[in-house]
């Protein structure tokens, strides 16, 4: 592959450094009075979508300080790194020594396996490395802090100046976010006759062996995956699975969440999503958003697809994104196992994003710590840049597995648990991996259309898979080939006629009546197109979007309402939305002029050659931020026509 000229490369990294800038400048903590607050409070928003996570399991990254690898029980801590159920002795110091590593190879948004204080033992000859036992939600595991700050020696919350605040203030240094690994369903297994012993920052508040206060269900082992109330209720591999009835839990587990996300933590991961009921989740989040208004959540509901009515509804209802499985399995069966339908596959998924509310805010990966690697299933480099590539380019919010970048992979065993945390040992940032993400992560914050926009397909075989990203005038064009070396006679991109340049390779494209003639694709090939436009810009940018609207081609969805950006109720003047996809409308809507103001508005219909269609309701009110950017998510209600 041909590198990026050093030119490029400081074009490229000038422009983002800009872009950061203008990020940054849009999250602002507001000054301290309280009409400010209130604005702050109900307002504020981040875009999450234009991120790109890498997710660590933090025992397997980096040992940045071996003072605090033996623990309280050092047979738990594998010196020679064999002993895969047992801690190798990464932390958080490691972390914070990789970040310029991380931050160049284009990660914005760090997510860390838990941290939370975990049980001392081994179940089923394997120690907590994973941080899914937890012992005490308000306290960090010694292992992956300082010697010196045990949280046994000190109030954990009020302690303010430790590794992990030390963490918080480097990522954000860096314009970086943490997210924080959090598990709500269970505590920790029976380890020689203890089991579900919880505490409150070293104050035992429950345990499961003697519940008086019913902290816990007793019911036994999910025997039957299909019936909800033992999904629900039942327990997940022997685990202490909490009463979520229990408003003391609720009451706790809130908290502690809470406490973190004071000390600066930006998003969460929410495991084990499906094992308790959407009723707790729209509490847990409603609460935990009205104590952050720009946290972003998602969570794991494993192997959810959007067949799966349960998690769709979980997706769409629940107050949190979700982990996307199904088209992780698409992409592992089309690119790491060569299923015939190849990308066909993953179409399939695509084509019901409809059924989502927020597909573009759907997080994408292609391996996991619970799964085998990618190249467990396919050592191919080629293919592996051809599958993150995919990911960088579609809908969604792209998760990179530690290592990837570094081909980290042990095959032992299929590369199943726990042979996928192998412990990180190279830092190339040469490597067509780390900059195949370098370049495609600058991409997603500069061009809107790969974070926000449609996803057209545009040419399709089981080998050959180009598609259109498409927002206003920004567009990206995006053509993979699994297979061999081919040539393809035409295929339509919706760009501008003349010359346009391969984001990867530097290779030039010339398009003609917007279509790449005899276009040639190399094995494993990739071409990335992009065409930025102009950005929506305003004192204040509400981020509209618009759910369960049924249109028709030359049907565009509009935002009217009393304020001069919306027409002043002009039908004509008001701002037009863009379709994502059948269930979706979306715009960036820039307002200056009703900045700090109380707004009314509702949606239309643009119908050509009909009268417009307004929504049959009393208009919506909303009091605008006087700077910063808003989001709005409404769901269209049946309209009347004029």
């Amino acid at each position: 592959m041909v590198s990026t000229p050093p030119s490029q490369a400081s074009d490229i990294q000038h422009e983002l450094t800009r872009a950061e800038v203008e990020v940054d400048s849009l999250v602002k903590a507001p000054q301290q009075d309280i009409d400010i607050d209130l604005e702050f409070l109900y307002t504020r928003d981040i875009e999450f979508r234009q991120e790109t996570i890498y997710f660590i399991v933090v025992d397997r990254f980096f040992d940045g300080e071996p003072d605090n690898n033996s623990g309280a029980n050092s047979e738990l801590f594998d010196t020679t790194g064999q002993s895969w159920g047992k801690y190798w002795g990464g932390d958080l110091q490691g972390v914070i020594e990789k970040l310029d590593y991380l931050k160049n190879l284009g990660v914005t948004a760090l997510w860390l396996t838990p941290l939370f204080e975990q049980v001392e033992g081994l179940f089923v000859d394997n120690a907590a490395i994973h941080g899914y036992w937890i012992k005490d939600f308000k306290r960090i595991n010694p292992r992956f802090i300082g010697k010196d700050e045990n949280p046994s020696l000190n109030k954990t919350q009020e302690t303010r100046d430790t590794t992990f605040d030390r963490l918080i203030a480097e990522l954000h240094q860096r314009n970086m976010k943490l997210i924080l690994d959090i598990v709500c369903n269970h505590s920790s297994p029976d380890i020689s006759g203890v089991k579900g012993e919880l505490y409150d920052d070293g104050v035992k508040i429950a345990d499961f062996n003697d519940d008086k206060d019913y902290w816990y269900h007793h019911y036994g082992e999910v025997t039957n995956w299909e019936d909800e109330w033992q999904v629900h209720n039942c327990e997940l591999s022997g685990l202490a699975t909490f009463n979520e009835n229990n408003s003391n839990y609720r009451n706790y587990i809130k908290a502690a969440i809470k406490q973190w996300l004071d000390r600066g933590v930006d998003a969460l991961r929410v495991d084990t999503v499906k094992h308790m009921p959407i009723w707790f989740w729209q509490e847990f989040n409603a609460e935990i958003q009205n104590h952050k208004p720009d946290v972003f959540v998602f969570g794991e509901w494993i192997y959810n697809n959007p067949h799966d009515e349960p998690s769709v509804e979980f997706a769409n209802c629940s107050g949190m994104t979700i982990l996307d499985f199904g088209l992780c399995v698409a992409i592992r069966g089309a690119l790491g196992q060569g299923a015939e339908g190849g990308f066909q596959l993953i179409q399939d998924i695509f084509d019901l994003d409809y059924r989502y509310n927020g597909a573009t805010e759907l997080v994408t990966f292609i391996d996991n710590h619970d799964m085998p690697r990618f190249q467990s299933l396919n050592p191919d480099p080629e293919m592996l840049r051809v599958a993150i590539a995919l990911i960088m380019t579609s809908r969604g919010i792209p998760c990179i597995y530690y290592g990837t970048e570094q081909y980290l992979h042990d095959d032992t065993n299929g590369g199943n648990d726990p042979y996928n945390r192998p412990m990180m040992v190279n830092w190339d940032s040469d490597t067509e991996i780390y900059r195949y993400i370098r370049l495609l992560s600058g991409l997603r914050r500069l061009n809107p259309a790969v974070s926000v926009g449609s996803h057209q397909q545009r040419y399709i075989t089981s080998d050959v898979y180009c598609y259109v990203r498409r927002y206003g005038n920004c567009m990206c064009f995006v053509a993979l080939n699994r297979g061999e070396a081919l040539v393809i006679d035409a295929v339509p991109t919706d760009f501008p006629d003349g010359e346009h340049t391969c984001v990867l390779s530097r290779r030039k494209f010339t398009v003609e009546n917007g279509m790449l003639h005899n276009l040639e694709l190399g094995p494993r090939d990739t071409i990335v197109l992009s065409r930025v436009g102009e950005r929506a810009k305003g004192q204040v940018l509400v981020r509209a979007q618009l759910n369960s609207v049924r249109t028709q081609p030359g049907e565009t969805i509009v935002v009217t309402g009393d304020c001069p950006e919306l027409g002043n109720w002009d039908i004509a003047k008001a701002y037009p939305l863009e379709y994502i996809n059948s269930n979706t409308w979306f715009a960036e809507i820039p307002f200056s002029e009703s900045a700090g103001k109380l707004i009314t508005y509702k949606y239309a219909m643009w119908r050509e050659g009909r009268p417009p269609l307004r929504e049959n309701l009393v208009s919506r009110r909303w009091f605008l931020a006087s700077e910063g950017t808003v989001k709005w998510r409404d769901v269209w209600v049946s309209g009347r026509e004029s």
